[in-house]
């Protein structure tokens, strides 16, 4: 699969940011609060004005449609955003078995979001972010609302896909710990700019 290319990104006064992940390969990002590691997700899912390069596949942002940008190189936000009241009504696939891995019974997708927790939230959103099969996913805490069960179980469902599919992943989260089990290679941000860490 593609890998993902980043050049000289700048964005809201952050950068310039320089990355590059290959295809099966997870790059973790950590830093302090306002280092403009959301941001820079954001620029790269060109969700926001940015300069600079970015690529996939050696195929530049700005040559592909932005919504099919945005569904090979998919942005799981910190918080998800719900437009049905049922859980089924944001999805177009049987997702039965996907549901039972990340700790959901089939019933699920007859559920109110209104009843749904933050951490169940962040779990079907994953879901639903993966049926679009993207060849890049921007990771933000995708586990930050989750318990230690659903932690392992929500790591392990990423990284299965990663691997499998050959995706390129960028991983942000403040839990050194965590970048140690997931990421190939890490990084520290501040101000945009990224650092490799041991």
């Amino acid at each position: 699969m593609a890998g993902l290319s980043i050049a000289g990104l700048r964005y809201h006064g952050f950068g310039p940011s320089n990355l590059t992940v290959e295809g099966g390969m997870c790059a973790g990002i950590a830093g302090p609060s306002g280092a403009g590691k959301s941001l820079m997700l954001r620029a790269v899912a060109d969700l926001d004005p940015h300069d600079g390069e970015v690529e996939l596949g050696g195929e530049r942002s700005e040559a592909v449609e932005p919504s099919l940008w945005r569904r090979r190189v998919a942005l799981l936000p910190a918080e998800s955003r719900w437009w049905f009241d049922r859980v089924g009504d944001h999805f177009r696939d049987d997702s039965a078995s996907a549901l039972k891995d990340l700790g959901f019974e089939e019933d699920a997708l007859e559920w109110e979001i209104r009843r749904l927790s933050s951490g169940e939230k962040q779990r079907l959103a994953l879901l639903r972010l993966l049926e679009n099969k993207p060849e890049t996913l921007l990771l933000d805490e995708p586990t930050a609302n989750l318990d230690a069960a659903n932690i392992e179980r929500m790591e392990g469902f990423i990284l299965d896909y990663i691997r499998s599919r050959r995706t390129a992943a960028v991983w942000v989260s403040h839990d050194p710990e965590q970048l140690a089990r997931v990421a190939d290679r890490r990084y520290a941000m501040d101000r945009g700019r990224l650092e490799e860490t041991a």
